[in-house]
């Protein structure tokens, strides 16, 4: 398998990560091809850190710029 080519995915299954993923969230996608290999997503979960997801919990997808733009930089706001 290829590493995705779209640079988010949105979660479309958290049945075994209810505390990790949020349904219907867009997550950006942190390159790792090994990982893609066995058919893996590496993304930084609702834990504020990066785990490795099989890609059936996700569908990936491409935003405009402008909202790709507005959703990396909600990824460096602190609370």
């Amino acid at each position: 398998m290829r590493q995705p080519t779209k640079p988010f995915a949105l979660c479309v299954d958290n049945a075994d990560y209810k505390a990790s993923l949020i349904l219907g969230k867009a997550y950006r996608i942190i390159t790792d091809s090994v990982a893609a290999k066995d058919d893996l997503v590496r993304i930084v979960d609702e834990s504020g850190e990066d785990y490795l997801y099989h890609k059936t919990y996700f569908v990936f997808v491409e935003f405009p710029r402008a909202i790709a733009k507005k959703i990396r930089s909600l990824e460096t706001v602190t609370v």
